[in-house]
């Protein structure tokens, strides 16, 4: 394992993650402004339609990620397609909508994470499209239509305000449409890399209806669309590198040349760390996170220097700590990382801002068992860094937490909400470890059994089970779960 820990930090970098239909279907448009770009998109899309003809990740299934998915694909394939076999594939897709709408209302709720990033503007804006090109019948009182009234009144809402790269909203701006661009601040919109917000959909919007032809935006897109396809996000180097240095740095027993490997990572975010400001995703977005500055401010107090204090406190609200600065809802996960990074910066159990998050917590648990964010998928995610943040801290918070993560272990010694996976059975090893390395008991039998399931499936691929517009993988920050799981589980 130390051997692949080694050769993980040398790859840690601008961020690894596969292609989603979603971003690749707004790529295939741009046959008029490149060609190249949206002939490769194109095939993508056309090699990648799920059996039911839908679009979107195979598994698990997500109604958010689903419609949106196959609605912008289906645009697409209108727009740029070769005729006869897109035809098909469109006829093919818009019976997979058909029945993706009929359980709509059902479905889109049953999603428990609620909403992907911007679905509520974004997908409004698909089924105008969608409609003016005759793919779909007009929705009126079906749950699409009904989005599309709810889009009219926020656009009504936020008409005086401008959206520029200081702010989240730039990430989802193609949700503008053709009718909604005086919402933008075109001018200061670009980052400097040519992206807007760092989001392969939203820079190809960019450069189709804002700035058709740009020429920075164009230059970025080209070096996203490695397979043909376009990812949900890049670079987010900050993100990656925080995340593999936390989960790495949950095992205290690596060999000194795998510590040497963690040395230019901590430099990079310690280079890249704004007093009073914290991090962003990654160096050249302008929104900084309270949820990378919390792993950020972690790593950096174990392995090398602690930073401000201010950063962190910077995203402290009147009851609980947000992510973003101009957020709608708020994220248990990123009050859990503030517990733990606020936690090792010496605050102690009674100080006002750790009791705020404790509450928060407690009222955000589901069934006193387990928490949902809208970053992840996987309560397995939530839950276990909620168990690491408070072992020997706020035991009572997390206690019947860890007899949910041991009756929810299947059979073979793995564990998944939906399928058994890699990722989650590493979170549930990393949380049981450390509650046991607490003095709290825990089975061998539970850990040596995940362990083994582990083992025999740590490679990749691995399920998408991050929530951005779509559901995407975030390959490396798993893998270094996964080791820092099997590592744990080796001193047991």
């Amino acid at each position: 394992m130390d051997d692949l820990a080694q050769s993980l930090l040398k790859q840690v970098g601008p961020g690894k993650m596969d292609s989603l239909a979603y971003d690749t279907s707004w790529l295939a448009r741009m046959g008029e402004v490149d060609q190249e770009l949206s002939y490769h998109a194109l095939s993508w899309i056309s090699e990648n339609q799920l059996p039911d003809g839908s679009w979107g990740a195979k598994s698990p299934v997500y109604y958010h990620d689903r419609i949106i998915s196959t609605l912008g694909a289906m645009i697409a394939l209108t727009y740029r397609g070769r005729r006869g076999q897109d035809k098909k594939q469109i006829e093919m897709g818009l019976l997979a909508l058909e029945r993706i709408i009929a359980g709509a209302t059902q479905g889109l709720l049953s999603d428990p994470n609620g909403a992907t990033v911007g679905f509520e503007m974004i997908a409004p804006t698909l089924v105008a499209e969608a409609e003016n090109l005759g793919i779909i019948q007009r929705q009126g009182d079906r749950i699409l239509g009904r989005l599309s009234r709810q889009r009219k009144a926020k656009l009504a809402l936020i008409k005086n305000k401008k959206i520029g790269r200081q702010i989240t909203a730039a990430f989802s701006a193609e949700m503008a449409g053709l009718d909604g661009q005086a919402m933008l601040d075109i001018e200061n919109l670009q980052e400097a890399n040519g992206s807007i917000g760092h989001s392969p959909s939203a820079t190809a919007y960019y450069a189709l209806h804002v700035k058709p032809h740009d020429e920075a935006a164009l230059k970025y897109l080209h070096s996203v669309a490695v397979d043909g396809g376009a990812p949900d996000l890049y670079p987010f180097d900050v993100f990656e590198t925080a995340w593999v240095l936390w989960n790495l740095s949950l095992f205290q027993g690596w060999s000194a040349d795998a510590k040497e490997q963690f040395q230019p990572l901590l430099r990079f975010l310690k280079q890249h760390w704004k007093p009073g400001v914290g991090l962003g995703l990654s160096v050249g977005y302008s929104v900084p996170d309270g949820d990378d500055t919390a792993f950020g401010y972690e790593v950096l107090s174990k392995l090398d220097q602690a930073p401000d204090l201010d950063a962190l406190l910077s995203f402290e609200k009147e009851e609980h700590f947000r992510t973003y600065h101009f957020e709608a809802n708020s994220s248990a996960s990123v009050n859990i990382h503030m517990l733990s990074a606020l936690r090792l910066a010496g605050y102690p159990f009674d100080h006002p801002t750790i009791q705020k998050i404790l509450l928060y917590l407690y009222k955000t648990k589901f069934a006193d068992k387990y928490w949902f964010d809208k970053w992840h998928l996987s309560p397995y995610y939530t839950t276990s860094h909620a168990i690491i943040a408070s072992a020997g801290y706020a035991d009572f918070l997390v206690a019947n937490s860890v007899e949910w993560i041991l009756s929810t272990q299947n059979a073979d010694g793995s564990w998944g909400q939906q399928l058994a996976t890699a990722e989650e059975t590493a979170y549930a090893l990393q949380a049981l470890c450390i509650w046991r390395q607490k003095g709290k008991k825990v089975p061998k039998t539970a850990i040596h059994n995940g362990a083994k399931w582990l083992q025999r499936n740590l490679l990749p691929p691995y399920p998408p089970i991050w929530i951005g517009k779509g559901l995407f993988c975030a390959e490396n920050i798993i893998k270094s779960a996964i080791l820092s799981a099997l590592q744990l589980a080796s001193e047991i």
